[in-house]
């Protein structure tokens, strides 16, 4: 029986051993789809995060997802088309259950204005990147990302530890919200503004954020005795952050780190530009779009040129891979991308080995599932101090949103081993149910973005999309059960291609062959994308593990 959900009555969380389906390969497909409405932002509207992000095109289409996932057989594949159910065709039991594609416009036509017209008449969806193929596990999912990035500036900047430091950040939706939880889980003081002030009451309610200020000089008091104590806390502030950064910076207030996430992506129904209340943007939204991405625009300007402030004051400021500098860019700010990018400042060498935002999913709804993998972490890669370090925070200090779910950055090979010996439990019994394998399309091999996840990569082939599309063709053959490709990433067209994939540990040893040969490919063709640049960490992985790559 699913279990009641607090937070959307209407989208409960699925949970318990009865199927709907025939096999559980399609019932846990059907659990992820029910999963990112329950843990999304606006289920009703089918919106998971982002505000155009959505798990299917509408309703309909739904319908017609859920009856084809009940219906199948193993030995068939369902193709989604920008979130619409399209065909079911025969195949063979190896064969991937889901194969979809969103949101893929051709270039000349990749433009942001001619994806609003299609999704407009109903001809397109934005799949994001974890809400279309249903692999989003609420904030949780980008927490630890979130949090290695600030520990990877602690360990450059600040002598490994960030106690006494002041992150400065914006954004509390679906992706920003995980900042104010992780940047206190790092040991930092951290003020994080939004203009929508139910995110912020949700995020507070959830446990992320500890107090929300009532203005901006509150706000800078809670943050200065933080800092002064060495008290780690998180601070909310309900503002347009086009306002806040510029005035903070006014006041001579430096941060020592700064950065953003609002959805500076999405100049429509995303960022809220300065000066306009959230009703007013509403009916822009509507009315005159155009006039509204212009003045969304003209916003990111000063709230960049402030971050540029911040940091020639000293603070350590990056972009967190939401175009803010590319929309200041366009908006007139020359030096925007004197703002590095987070991926290459921080966490390419991590890419180079594959490692990387990993996450399984208890299909049963049990935590005890949950709980029972973490100590198997604790056991397999008690010498990987990121695992370790890691699980002991994310059990003390991050709530479960909808199925129990984790998420850790492992690398080659480790992912492989761990799914296995999950499997291994669910045939046992041990486990309760089945648990499902996924990653972020921000991995090694998943993702070809030249302002996120390949800008400035060494041999300069930042904006060649063939890697991603290899994955997904790669990952079909490797007997996946999900594969999925999708574009926009940011505008929602043109910006980024990418591949999601999903793997079922059912316990069978059909499961442990899918495993084996899905997972182990994905992070080899990863280790490959980097060594064929040139990257000596990925040269070495791809010695070292033996990683069947070809060096001309």
């Amino acid at each position: 029986m699913p279990r009641p959900n607090p937070r959307h009555p209407n989208f409960p969380i699925p949970s318990g051993p009865e199927l709907r389906a025939k096999g559980w390969r399609q019932e846990a497909l059907l659990r992820l789809l029910e999963n990112v409405l329950a843990v999304g932002e606006d289920p009703e509207n089918l919106v998971v995060y982002a505000a155009l992000g959505r798990a299917a095109r509408n309703w309909e289409a739904h319908a017609g997802i859920v009856k084809a996932l009940t219906e199948m057989g193993e030995d068939q594949t369902l193709l989604v088309q920008s979130g619409k159910p399209v065909g079911l065709l025969k195949t063979h039991a190896k064969a991937p259950l889901v194969i979809m594609a969103n949101c893929n416009l051709v270039g000349q036509w990749a433009k942001a204005e001619y994806f609003y017209d299609l999704q407009k008449k109903g001809l397109i969806c934005w799949g994001g990147l974890t809400a279309g193929c249903w692999q989003y596990i609420g904030s949780q999912g980008v927490i630890q990302g979130t949090y290695e990035i600030f520990m990877r500036i602690a360990e450059k900047r600040f002598n490994g530890s960030l106690a006494g430091r002041f992150i400065l950040t914006a954004g509390m939706g679906g992706m920003g919200g995980a900042q104010p939880l992780a940047g206190r889980m790092g040991g930092a003081a951290t003020l994080v503004v939004d203009i929508d002030p139910e995110r912020a009451k949700m995020r507070k309610e959830i446990g992320y954020l500890e107090t929300i200020a009532s203005d901006l000089d509150e706000a800078l008091a809670l943050i200065a005795k933080a800092v002064e104590e060495k008290r780690a806390t998180s601070v909310g502030l309900v503002a347009n952050a086009a306002d806040v950064y510029p005035e903070i910076l006014r006041r001579g207030v430096i941060p020592d780190i700064v950065t953003d996430q609002t959805s500076a992506h999405d100049l429509v129904y995303g960022y809220v530009p300065r000066g306009l209340s959230l009703e007013e943007v509403r009916r822009m939204r509507e009315e005159d779009p155009t006039a509204l991405m212009a003045l969304s625009r003209a916003s990111i300007v000063p709230h960049v040129e402030a971050m540029l402030g911040f940091q020639k004051a000293g603070a350590e400021v990056f972009d967190n891979g939401n175009l803010i500098r590319t929309q200041a860019k366009e908006g007139g700010v020359t030096n925007a991308f004197d703002i590095p990018i987070f991926t290459e400042a921080y966490l390419r060498p991590l890419f180079c080995r594959a490692i990387g935002p990993f996450r399984w999913m208890a299909l049963s709804g049990e935590e005890s599932d949950i709980a029972r993998i973490d100590d198997l972490l604790l056991e397999m890669f008690a010498d990987n101090k990121i695992v370790t370090n890691w699980i002991s925070l994310a059990r003390q200090n991050v709530p479960f949103e909808g199925l129990p779910s984790r998420i850790a950055w492992l690398g080659h090979g480790e992912r492989t081993r761990l799914a296995l010996r999950v499997n291994e439990l669910v045939a046992s019994g041990e486990l309760k149910g089945p648990v499902a394998f996924s990653r972020d399309h921000l991995d090694a091999g998943g993702m070809a973005h030249p302002n996120i996840m390949t800008e400035n990569m060494k041999d300069g082939s930042d904006a060649i999309a063939d890697w991603p599309l290899l994955d997904a063709m790669l990952m079909c053959s490797s007997m996946a059960d999900l594969v999925t490709i999708h574009s926009g990433g940011g505008g929602y067209a043109g910006y980024m291609t990418s591949c999601g994939v999903t793997i079922v540990a059912d316990g069978t040893e059909e499961a442990a062959a899918r495993i084996d040969h899905a997972i182990t490919n994905d992070t080899s063709i990863g280790v490959i994308r980097y060594a064929d640049a040139g990257y000596e960490e990925a040269l070495d992985e791809a010695e070292k593990a033996k990683i069947g790559h070809i060096k001309l």
